[in-house]
């Protein structure tokens, strides 16, 4: 049945504005973003782009805007039609209808709504991949490949997801100080996963081969010794089995550490730009950015799951006022993780902007340090222009969305931070 509005409280208020001023905010920048596209190549890339790739670029940035809008307008729907209509509720006591216990209740109740969520983005990912990557020459994956893709994606979610899951509901329904031990199990799943992905989950999706002797292997391990950066490996991703988009990470933690660079990135680029991009990389991890960000992620997460415990609390008068503004009868914490995430999200948005800000200075140390490290700033810049030419990225993105989501700087302004002589000890 619909909500009243008599049925809402202030929190319903506070969350549907939070929601609404969000989707706001994100069409205001998009829509400045669009009004920010240069009208003339910019000097700095005069060499790789004309004015057919640049009205191409200015082209792929309004029909991912279009598509953006389109997208975000159908999911706000969706959340505030499900939202009135007590979908929290009917589907939490559906779930508890078919369970025998309420941590199977929990799971059902989870599985089925983040299920819902997955086919009703369905059309978005197949149109996204297939039309708009398509029509700008980047989709190379075949339908067998997409489909693949979110068939392991869903066996991962259950194999590796549920289980912690599990133990999250049964820590909130069970422990004192629940908040603490979900946020420890949660903390060393994450690390153990992180250690692990490269040698058993990455590979379920691209083909890592080790990277064939030769010039360039010597080069990159030269370089990964002049910089003290331990490798197990150096591979070659088969990212062409997508994408045309390059790129260059390295993943690991400890002795793990393996340098993996997209088969369309060698190919466009010459050894010089390769080490660059492949120094900027390292430079994350001798700057001390891995670590800083890893320290705060779980510092972070701490805080999450302390708010999580008031928000689940059968007791607590938080969680009383966040599930009457939903329409739940009863407090739960499987219910409870749903509606946290809800309310947090325009908060995090808010948040991200700072977390954006300190990437994007950790971006610039990155790219300072690989300037010194390899002496040849003008290599790492030509890459990064050719990387952004390729993949049609906004010369001169708004003010607002650079805040908003961009965890690099823009393009000109790495390439003004390189021209800058280096400053000592740096």
């Amino acid at each position: 049945m619909m909500a009243r509005m008599s049925d809402w409280n202030f929190m319903t208020v506070i969350i549907v504005l939070g929601v609404f001023a969000l989707w706001k905010l994100e069409l205001a920048a998009t829509l400045l973003n669009l009004k920010a596209f240069p009208a003339t190549v910019p000097p700095d890339l005069a060499g790789l782009m004309n004015a057919d790739k640049l009205e191409q670029a200015r082209d792929y940035l309004r029909v991912n805007a279009r598509f953006g809008i389109l997208q975000s307008s159908a999911s706000l729907t969706v959340l505030l039609a499900f939202w009135g209509l007590g979908g929290f509720g009917w589907l939490d006591g559906l779930a508890r209808a078919w369970a025998p216990s309420e941590l199977v209740a929990g799971l059902i109740f989870l599985s089925l709504l983040l299920l819902g969520q997955s086919l009703l983005g369905l059309p978005f990912a197949v149109y996204d991949t297939f039309v708009i990557e398509e029509r700008f020459g980047f989709n190379r994956a075949t339908p067998r490949t997409f489909i693949l893709d979110r068939l392991k994606a869903l066996l991962l979610a259950a194999v590796l997801g549920l289980p912690l899951l599990a133990a999250v509901l049964w820590i909130f329904s069970n422990v004192a100080h629940a908040w603490l031990w979900a946020w420890a199990v949660v903390t060393v799943s994450q690390l153990a996963l992180t250690y692990l992905a490269p040698s058993w989950i990455m590979p379920l999706f691209n083909k890592f081969t080790p990277m064939p002797e030769g010039q360039l292997k010597q080069a990159i391990e030269a370089l990964g010794e002049r910089c003290r950066f331990p490798l197990s490996g150096v591979f070659v991703m088969d990212g062409s089995k997508r994408s045309t988009k390059a790129n260059a990470f390295f993943t690991g933690l400890g002795k793990r550490k393996k340098i993996a660079l997209f088969d369309t990135l060698i190919d466009k680029s010459s050894q010089a730009e390769l080490l660059g991009v492949l120094a900027h990389e390292i430079g994350h991890f001798r700057c001390g950015h891995i670590k800083q960000r890893l320290a705060v992620g779980i510092v972070q997460g701490a805080v999450i799951f302390f708010l999580l415990g008031l928000a689940t609390d059968p007791h607590g008068t938080f969680a009383r006022v966040l599930f009457d503004a939903f329409g739940v009868p009863t407090i739960s914490p499987h219910v409870g993780l749903i509606l946290f995430g809800i309310l947090l999200e325009p908060l995090g948005k808010l948040l991200g902007v700072l977390a954006n800000a300190w990437s994007r200075q950790h971006e610039f140390q990155a790219d300072a340090y690989a300037a010194n490290v390899t002496g040849d700033a003008t290599a790492l810049a030509e890459a990064l222009k050719k990387l952004s030419v390729d993949h049609l990225s906004h010369p001169t993105p708004a003010t607002l969305r650079v805040w908003l989501d961009y965890s690099h700087p823009p393009l000109l302004q790495r390439l003004a931070a390189l021209r800058q002589p280096p400053r000592s000890g740096s």
